[in-house]
């Protein structure tokens, strides 16, 4: 299983009135850290989209272990927690720089036909792709 691994600096925008990063930010940081994996994995996201397709977040789930604050730095993990050809569930974990886990989660994706909507294979449309998830999904 490959992880990936993405640096954050917390901005002071990012912070709400109790001077934390805001629930929501997060949902931007796995993004974040997404995207780094699938550079990493060796393809590009914006890529797919100028192909026609885009993978739209089906489900999040995320648990708050520890906040973060204004001038601290997080590292996103990510992973291939499940993969079947057609649906994607990124797994993450956010690290403090004492190495303490501060959230965990998933998002489920699927790549849809960005006309339609409709949903297809990647094992189909993006073999390439298919092939280095399959190589590289958390083994069960």
């Amino acid at each position: 299983m490959f992880v990936s691994e993405k640096e954050v600096q917390v901005r002071y925008a990012e912070t709400d009135a109790m001077q934390v990063v805001y629930h929501g930010q997060y949902v931007v940081w796995l993004e974040l850290g997404r995207t780094q994996l699938i550079e990493d994995l060796g393809f590009n996201y914006a890529e797919m989209e100028k192909e026609g397709y885009v993978a739209p977040v089906l489900d999040i789930q995320l648990s708050y272990k520890k906040p973060f604050r204004y001038g601290d730095t997080a590292w996103v993990y990510t992973w291939i927690q499940e993969y079947n050809g057609v649906r994607t569930v990124y797994g993450y974990e956010i690290k403090n720089k004492d190495g303490e886990v501060c959230l965990t989660g998933t998002t489920s994706h699927t790549i849809v036909k960005k006309d339609t909507f409709r949903p297809v294979s990647m094992k189909r449309v993006f073999p390439d792709w298919h092939k280095v998830y399959e190589e590289n999904k958390k083994q069960s």
